[in-house]
């Protein structure tokens, strides 16, 4: 889709309800939502973190959403896909601060360059404990993006007709650091399958694209 097409339609997204954990509930492992309904987040005092999905033109004007995949380390989040984003820290006034900083730091794209359209359902991951806030958020800049190569093993830039094709979801059979392998509902984008945490975030935001597109 064009990209100016897109801003203009995606702009209408602010009035809507968000869809919520029923969108989540979608791509989540069956494990995993009865560890949920068991969870009591409170007592768990999870960190937060500020995560941003971001859309833009590629250099014909089409529109892509941005992914990233994390280096390889010792955590439970190394070599996965994910959106820019990353911890809280002091020096953050609010999490939307924290994911124009973090998505600035991880692929180099100024703050003030963003134009954030709505923040969406927060999602809590239990292997870490973290609780993330995504928002959605327009790019227009074509410059390059920069990684942070200590973080950022590669951008992953999947286009608006990839994402939005019901096709790409899929279902694998996965090792994970809380079960050996399972099964789990997944996005299939540019080779990569997007699960998790991610593809929460994914889902709830397609279910509102779906509306004003």
């Amino acid at each position: 889709m064009d990209y100016k097409i897109f801003k203009q339609q995606v702009s209408k997204i602010k009035d809507l309800t968000l869809p919520g954990e029923s969108s989540h509930y979608k791509m989540m492992p069956a494990t995993r939502l009865e560890e949920l309904k068991k969870e009591n987040l409170e007592k768990r005092e999870p960190r937060k973190a500020g995560v941003m999905a971001l859309f833009y033109p590629n250099s014909k004007g089409q529109t892509f959403i941005l992914l990233i995949l994390r280096k390889t380390y010792k955590g439970v989040h190394s070599n996965q896909i994910a959106f820019p984003g990353g911890k809280e820290e002091k020096e953050d006034a609010t999490i939307l601060d924290t994911a124009l900083r973090e998505t600035y730091e991880e692929v180099g794209v100024p703050e003030d360059k963003i134009e954030v359209v709505k923040p969406i359902t927060k999602v809590y991951i239990p292997p870490s404990n973290f609780q993330v806030q995504p928002f959605i958020g327009l790019y227009e800049n074509e410059e390059p993006f920069v990684l942070q190569e200590s973080e950022v093993e590669e951008v992953v830039e999947v286009s608006l007709t990839d994402f939005m094709d019901d096709t790409k979801i899929v279902e694998e059979d996965l090792r994970t650091s809380y079960a050996k392998i399972i099964r789990v509902p997944a996005f299939k984008l540019n080779g990569y399958v997007v699960w998790g945490a991610t593809a929460m975030m994914l889902s709830e935001i397609k279910e509102l694209l779906k509306k004003v597109l």
